[in-house]
C-alpha cells in the first residue's frame, strides 16, 4: 500500500497568507481606483481660487509628493508618492507652474502634469513703445516676477541681458508673449530680443540692392524711426524712401520723434524752437545721420520698409492730421503743405 501524505500545515498557511496578500492588493487597487477618480481636498490659501504648485526639474516622485502636500493638496505624502508610483507616469511628469483647481481628480491632476499644461500668462508688446513703456507694462504684468535691474536705463538693461548692441532701446519685438506664472522678466525681455533679432536678419535678407545703411543695426534704426512717424502702412515705404534720399545726399533727416527721445524726461508734450536747436546725440536737425541707437520698436512693416525703401523724389513729408502724410520734392510744395495740413491757411 502507499504511503499516506504527510500533513502539511505550513504549505497551507502560505497558501492563506498569499490569498490574503492577493486581497489585500486588490482592496488597496480598487480603492486606489475610485480615488484617482474622485476630487481632491485642496487648502486654499486665503482669497485664492486654486492651489499654486511648482514642479523643479529633476524632482523625484517623493519630492513632487511634497511639492503637492506643501501646496495645499491634503492627501498624506505617503498616499501620493504611492499614487504617483502606481501610475507608472511618475518620470514622465514635467516641471513647471501649475495650478490645481477645486473639482480636479487625480487623474486629471497627473494627466495635466505628465502634459505639462503649466499656468500660462500673457503680455503685448506695443510698436512704437520704448524701453520705459516696456519696462513699465511688465512690472505691471499679471504674476511675473520682476528680476529687472532698478529704473529703466536702455544700457543697463542690455547689459543684465547680455544683449549685444549694448544698448537696449529699440531690440524687443513688438508681440504677444506667454509665459508660465510666476516666470522671470528677463525672460519675457530675452525671448522678444531674440525675436527682434530674428526678424532683423530676415528683413536685412531682403534688403536693396542700393540701400545706404551699412548694417541690420542701422536697418533698425531707420526702422524705429518710421514706426514713431506714421502708423499709415502705406506710408511707411515712402517715409522710409525721403530717409534714404536724405541719407544719400547728406542732408539732415530732421525728424521729430528723435529730437523728443532725445529730450527724455524733460519733453512735456510740446516740441519748440529751442528744442529742435538744442543739440544732443539724437537732434536730427543739428546732426547729420542715423541717431546713435534706436529710438522705439518697430514692427515688421517697419522694417521691411526700412530695407526696401520706396523709389520716390520726395525729400519732405508732413502729417495731414489723419493718420496720412503729404509727401514733396521740394522745400516750396512742402512749405506750402505745412500751411495747409499744420498751419490751417
Amino acid at each position: 500500500m502507499p504511503r499516506a501524505q504527510p500533513h502539511r500545515p505550513q504549505a497551507s498557511r502560505r497558501s492563506r497568507w498569499v490569498m490574503a496578500l492577493a486581497a489585500l492588493v486588490l482592496v488597496v487597487a480598487t480603492v486606489l481606483a475610485m480615488w484617482h477618480h474622485r476630487p481632491l481636498p485642496l487648502r486654499l490659501a486665503p482669497g485664492a481660487a486654486v492651489v499654486d504648485v511648482d514642479i523643479a526639474p529633476g524632482m523625484a516622485a517623493g519630492a513632487i509628493a511634497q511639492a503637492l502636500h506643501d501646496a495645499g493638496v491634503e492627501v498624506p505624502v505617503t498616499v501620493l508618492q504611492l499614487w504617483l508610483r502606481w501610475s507608472g507616469r511618475a518620470r514622465e511628469l514635467k516641471a513647471g507652474a501649475y495650478e490645481i483647481a477645486p473639482g480636479t481628480t487625480p487623474a486629471q491632476l497627473l494627466d495635466k502634469l505628465v502634459r505639462g499644461e503649466q499656468a500660462l500668462r500673457r503680455v503685448t508688446l506695443v510698436e512704437g513703445w520704448t524701453v520705459r513703456d516696456v519696462v513699465r507694462t511688465l512690472r505691471r504684468a499679471e504674476d511675473l516676477v520682476d528680476d529687472l535691474p532698478p529704473g529703466d536705463d536702455p544700457v543697463t538693461l542690455a547689459h543684465v541681458l547680455g544683449l549685444p548692441s549694448g544698448h537696449a532701446e529699440g531690440w524687443f519685438f513688438p508681440d504677444t508673449y506667454i509665459y508660465p506664472k510666476r516666470g522671470r522678466a528677463s525672460a519675457v525681455l530675452r525671448q522678444a530680443s531674440a525675436a527682434m533679432q530674428e526678424r532683423l536678419t530676415a528683413a536685412w535678407a531682403q534688403r536693396a540692392p542700393d540701400l545706404p545703411l551699412r548694417s541690420p543695426d542701422e536697418a533698425l534704426i531707420l526702422a524705429s524711426l518710421i514706426e514713431k512717424e506714421t502708423g499709415h502702412d502705406a506710408d511707411r515705404a515712402l517715409i522710409a524712401g525721403v530717409f534714404v534720399n536724405r541719407l544719400r545726399i547728406g542732408m539732415r533727416l530732421q525728424t521729430d520723434p528723435s529730437v523728443i527721445y532725445g529730450l527724455g524726461e524733460a519733453f512735456d508734450g510740446n516740441l519748440r524752437r529751442r528744442d529742435l536747436i538744442a543739440d544732443t546725440p539724437y537732434n536730427t536737425y543739428t546732426r547729420a545721420g542715423l541717431p546713435p541707437t534706436p529710438i522705439a520698436m518697430p514692427g515688421w512693416a517697419s522694417l521691411l520698409a526700412a530695407v526696401q525703401p520706396a523709389r520716390t523724389p520726395a525729400l519732405y513729408f508732413v502729417a495731414r492730421g489723419d493718420g496720412t502724410s503729404a509727401f514733396s520734392r521740394t522745400l516750396d510744395e512742402h512749405n506750402r503743405a505745412v500751411r495747409r495740413y499744420q498751419l490751417q491757411r
